[in-house]
């Protein structure tokens, strides 16, 4: 199975909670519309293609192989979690509806937020998700 070095999966949590921050305080919906463009590039070319991951390889070069991982296929999935989020969030935010903007970006961020604090909200729901897979497949 293929792994993340943490402190890539670290540096991208920060940088989601720090742009959604800088969002609720200057209510720009182009902030959100470059993490979304981060987290998309991540979620296409592979971790590779996230500019937080970028720069922490650039800081962090030698250090990283000392680290612990986290899986890619569960990183793949918490990903595509925050781009579905960041997508309608830019598309409330587009239409006008600003409070439905803020929630789904602010609900962006919380995750985030809570991962870097110890709890995964995307892997709680991603093995509830295997979970009912396996039941379903058992039943036939």
């Amino acid at each position: 199975m293929k792994e993340i070095p943490v402190p890539y999966v670290r540096s991208n949590q920060a940088g989601i909670v720090l742009m959604v921050s800088i969002f609720l305080v200057t209510q720009s919906a182009t902030v959100i519309a470059a993490l979304l463009a981060i987290q998309a590039a991540g979620l296409i070319f592979g971790v590779r293609g996230n500019l937080f991951v970028r720069l922490t390889r650039t800081f962090l070069s030698g250090r990283v192989r000392r680290s612990g991982t986290e899986a890619a296929e569960l990183q793949r999935f918490n990903n595509t979690i925050a781009v579905s989020l960041l997508g309608l969030s830019l598309l409330s935010l587009l239409l006008g509806w600003t409070w439905a903007g803020n929630v789904l970006a602010g609900m962006t961020g919380a995750a985030a937020l809570a991962a870097l604090l110890g709890y995964c909200i995307g892997c709680t729901v991603y093995f509830q998700y295997k979970q009912f897979r396996a039941r379903r497949l058992q039943r036939g």
